[in-house]
Order: structure tokens, then C-alpha cells, then sequence
């Protein structure tokens, strides 16, 4: 019998499967009505559906088990003790940080200035060390500190960069002859000494701006009644002018005048490279006969080089610096105009620069001996320190931040130089000097009067009378200021003799023609330095002694003291 033919496949919509042929004894198929017949098809098997795999044989299945109670047994408790440990680190680490960050110390940053350099150098210990001044004796201050101190070992806290030296006359000055009485003749007595006069008990209690308005400054000089007249306030105003035909287009003024605007046509250029000195010293004339960057004619000329000094303004850690790479003598000066400025008008826009600016001089004052010299930290010399106290001073009359140990410690310095019992100065030490004696005595006694002595001290007596001895010098206009505000804070005899010879000297000596009309020249080492810019500030702030401070010991003196 042969093989069954191949099962033949569903047809494509049929519901029966069909089946192969039926076969016939011989093979062959039946047949009928000529096709083939389809016979009946027994049911399909079954089909079975095996059961379901495990997916893992049973030991398999018994480890699943065990490692599943890992964690509910010995599995938890090392997995906890590594949790807490990983919690306890990560905490300790944030801690640490937090620590870390607040430790570092935070910028400050201002409003009206640009930083325009790195922290400034300066030694670890000065803003750290305490600002505690020797108790002042009497004996101290008016003993005769003959021996000469010690330069002091302090190490300077800048790196300087060559700095500019003043040089120091080698000659006496000429005097200008006063025709005033000889000593014992002027109200000293048989002893010279200068009077005290009425109201010789008086503590300092003046030096006030309130003479600049022009209704007193008119009272100061009409008729001479201040001290000045009509032709002194008229060369104060051509001096101004002359001033303002010097500033520079950005605002600044400049020592040598070979640069714009001048070019060369005014002679005796200085030589001085700080313009924020140039500019600070040329402000103060105009502050000083009441001229602010809001009022009067000149309030333009005001406002631009106040802008110039903050231009120039580089912010330190320790306030703000001014000395335009020279020395702290640009410091002072300019912190001067800055501070009188705000003082004058409450500007708001320039309280912040003038109390950084005091506060740099803060920082930089030597805190051995007290004083200040070019660099800061620097031992000390009686010329720089005046200008620093000076703004110290305008600082406080703008009622501005001065720290009182900070003056404490000048008065050490004043200590720590005076001779012939507190009556005269010296440079550096106790030591006399010739000729700059004068000169730093002027300037020591000034600064006497505005840390605290009284008019009737001993000392001071003896120091008015040596400057009304001397006399007022015709070249030496860095004397001639501060002793012409000592004289005039003194009043009395003694200033009566001064500032009449000391007026009329500079009222004649103006220049009158050319570009030069309105400015002086004095040729001294002062005067080569800062030339003819210098000379004619400080001639203008003279003829101005009588309304730019009011005197400290007189009956219209205001009660604002250190």
C-alpha cells in the first residue's frame, strides 16, 4: 500500500479542515458523478496545554528565599550602621563648609567709586593693634624734650615707589618788615611773651565756616574791620579767575604748566606730578571765599574737579586712596576739599568718598609715635602730619567719623618734637632745625591749638611770640599760612602787627599782566616744587584768613571741637 499523499492545506476562509481523499480498494479514488467525494473526518485531537514552568528549580527558589530575609536579619544591621556613618560624614563636610565660607573676610563696596586696583599692602598688625595714646602730662607737653627720639622699628606697611621729597630751605627767608613794636612793647611786658588778652582762659572752641557766606564775609572785610579790605578781596578774585583759566578740560589742575590749558604761558611750572594734590589745593581757595559746587559762580568749576578727585579715588581695604601715586601729602590736601565740601552743602554724593578718604589717613598714621610721613605707616614728620590733621579737622567739622585715639596719638607726636617747652618744633625729633624751625613751629602750634590747648597755656604764649617775632616771611608761603592762622585764631596785638604787612605784601606783589594776571611766584624750595599753581593758592587762602576759619578762641567761635 503506498504512503498517504500530503495533508492539503486549509483553504484560506474555510471552518473544517479537509482532509486527504478517500481511497478505494485499488488506490484509486472513489469516484462519483464524475468528482471526487469528500468523506466524513473524525474530531481533532485534544490538544493539552502542559502546565506551567517554575521559573527556577526549587533550590533556586530556596536562595531567592534566603536572600530576600538578607535585609530582616544580620544583613540590616551592617547596612544601618553604614547609613548612619555615611549621614554622619556628609554632615561634619557641610559644617566645615559653612565654617570655611563665613571666615572669609567680604569685600566692601561703594556707591560712587570704582575700585581701581588690588588690596592695598600693608602690614598685619596696624588695623588690628589698638589706637591707646599716652595720658598727656603737663610737664610732657611743656617740658623741654630735649634728647631726640628714636626713629621708630616699625617696618613701613607700603612697598614705596621712588616718592617725590620735598627738599627743605637752606636759607633763612627774608621777613617782611611789620613796623610793629618791639616785643615788650606789644602787650608782653618786660618778658615779650605774647598777651593773652580778654578771654584768655578760653579753650578752642572755634574755626568754623560759617564766615564764608558772603554776608559775613563782606562784614569781615569792609572797612577793614575782619582784618581785610577792598583790595585784598578784589586779588582774591583775580587769583580765582586765574584758577579757573588753569583748569584742564577733565577737570583737574596740574603743577606744571607747560601742559594744556596753559602751554607754557605763565612761567615757574612745578614740578610736583600729583594732580589730585594740584587739584585739591586749587578747590580750597573757592571753598574758602564760599564758592560749592552748588552755589556761586564758580560752582561749575567746583563740581568738575570734585568729580576729578573721585575719578582718581582707588578703593582700598582701608578706605580710600588719594595720593594719585606720590604721597600722603596728596592724601590730605585733597581729603581737605572733599571734606569741606561736603561739610559746606550736606551733598550726599560725597559723604562716602570724604570719610573713606578719612579713614585712609586713619590707617596710615604711624602707630609708634603718632605722626604721618609720605608713605603709610612711615615715621612721621611734623609738615605731613599738619595736613593730615587738618583733614582730620575738616572731617570732624563735617561731622564725619574721626576716631578720638587717632588724635591722641598726634597729640604724642607733638610730644615727641616740641622743644624750648612746647613752644617751638622740630622736623623729625625734638631737635631745633635751621632755618624750617619756623616753619614746623608755625605748623605744630596750629596743630596744638586744634587738639585742645587752651589760650592761657604757657607754652602757647611763648610760641605766638615767636612767630610774632619773626615776622611774616616774602617768599616762604608754606610758613606764611600757618602762621597766619595761629596769629589770627590768637588775635590780639600780635595779629594786628602781622596781618597788615603780611595783607599789603601780597595785594602788591599780584601779577598783573599777561596770562600770569592774578597768580604769584615766590621762589622757594616750597615754591619750585609746586610752582606757580602752589604760590597762588596759598597767597588767595591767606587773603581769606578772615572768613574761611573763624578764630578758635573769639566770641563768635563755634563750639565743635575734637
Amino acid at each position: 500500500m503506498s504512503e498517504l499523499p500530503p495533508l492539503l492545506p486549509c483553504p484560506p476562509n474555510g471552518d473544517e479542515a479537509i482532509g486527504p481523499l478517500p481511497l478505494d480498494p485499488q488506490g484509486e479514488p472513489e469516484s462519483g458523478s464524475g468528482a471526487h467525494r469528500v468523506r466524513d473526518l473524525p474530531a481533532p485531537p485534544k490538544i493539552v496545554t502542559p502546565p506551567p514552568l517554575s521559573p527556577h528549580p526549587p533550590e533556586v527558589e530556596a536562595a531567592a528565599d534566603e536572600r530576600q530575609n538578607w535585609w530582616s536579619s544580620e544583613g540590616r544591621v551592617e547596612s544601618s550602621a553604614w547609613l548612619v556613618s555615611f549621614v554622619v560624614h556628609a554632615v561634619v563636610l557641610f559644617l566645615l563648609g559653612l565654617i570655611t565660607l563665613s571666615a572669609r573676610p567680604i569685600g566692601t563696596s561703594m556707591s560712587l567709586l570704582v575700585s581701581a586696583g588690588g588690596a592695598d599692602s600693608g602690614p598685619a598688625d596696624v588695623d588690628g593693634q589698638p589706637l591707646v595714646a599716652e595720658p598727656n602730662s603737663q610737664k610732657s607737653q611743656d617740658g623741654d624734650s630735649s634728647k631726640e627720639d628714636a626713629t621708630s622699628d616699625a617696618s613701613p606697611v607700603d612697598v614705596p615707589v621712588e616718592t617725590p621729597r620735598i627738599a627743605m630751605p637752606v636759607q633763612k627767608p627774608e621777613r617782611i618788615s611789620s613796623g610793629r613794636p618791639s616785643a615788650p612793647g606789644a602787650g608782653g611786658g618786660a618778658t615779650g611773651q605774647a598777651t593773652g588778652g580778654a578771654g584768655s582762659s578760653q579753650a578752642p572752641t572755634g574755626g568754623g565756616w560759617e564766615g564764608r557766606n558772603p554776608g559775613h564775609r563782606n562784614a569781615t572785610t569792609g572797612g577793614g574791620r575782619g582784618g581785610g579790605t577792598k583790595q585784598s578781596e578784589e586779588a582774591v578774585e583775580r587769583g580765582l579767575r586765574w584758577l579757573v583759566a588753569h583748569q584742564r578740560d577733565d577737570g583737574s589742575w596740574c603743577f606744571d604748566l607747560q601742559k594744556p590749558p596753559c602751554n607754557g604761558l605763565c612761567r615757574n611750572s612745578g614740578s610736583e606730578a600729583s594732580t589730585t594734590a594740584a587739584t585739591g589745593l586749587a578747590l580750597l581757595p573757592f571753598l574758602g571765599a564760599g564758592y560749592t559746587q552748588t552755589q556761586g559762580e564758580y560752582r561749575e568749576t567746583v563740581k568738575r574737579g570734585l568729580y576729578y578727585l573721585s575719578t582718581r579715588a582707588v578703593v582700598t581695604p582701608h578706605g580710600v586712596d588719594l595720593r594719585d601715586g606720590s604721597t600722603m601729602y596728596s592724601q590730605g590736601i585733597a581729603t581737605i576739599a572733599l571734606c569741606e565740601a561736603y561739610g559746606m552743602t550736606r551733598d550726599a554724593s560725597l559723604r562716602e568718598i570724604a570719610q573713606e578718604a578719612i579713614r585712609f589717613i586713619v590707617y596710615a598714621q604711624d602707630m609708634q609715635r603718632g605722626g604721618w610721613r609720605y608713605t603709610p605707616g612711615e615715621p612721621g614728620d611734623t609738615t605731613v602730619t599738619g595736613w593730615q590733621l587738618m583733614a582730620l579737622k575738616s572731617g570732624q567739622m563735617a561731622k564725619l567719623e574721626v576716631p578720638s585715639p587717632t588724635i591722641g596719638l598726634v597729640q604724642k607726636f607733638l610730644d615727641g618734637v616740641q622743644f624750648d617747652r612746647g613752644s617751638r618744633y622740630g622736623y623729625l625729633t625734638a631737635t631745633p632745625r635751621a632755618p624750617i624751625q619756623e616753619t614746623t613751629t608755625a605748623v605744630g602750634l596750629l596743630c596744638r591749638m586744634y587738639t585742645g590747648w587752651h589760650r592761657d597755656r604757657p607754652a602757647l604764649y611763648r610760641g605766638v611770640d615767636h612767630l610774632h617775632k619773626w615776622g611774616a616771611s616774602k617768599t616762604d608761603m608754606y610758613y606764611d599760612y600757618y602762621a597766619t592762622q595761629v596769629l589770627h585764631h590768637w588775635q590780639g596785638p600780635e595779629w594786628q602787627a602781622w596781618n597788615k604787612p603780611m595783607r599789603d605784601y601780597l595785594v602788591s606783589t599780584q601779577a598783573a599782566e599777561s596770562h600770569e594776571a592774578g597768580s604769584w611766584y615766590f621762589s622757594d624750595p616750597y615754591g619750585d616744587r609746586g610752582g606757580r599753581l602752589y604760590n597762588t593758592a596759598m597767597a588767595i587762602m591767606i587773603l581769606e584768613v578772615y572768613y574761611r576759619h573763624m578764630p578758635l578762641y573769639g566770641e563768635e567761635a563755634v563750639h565743635d571741637q575734637f
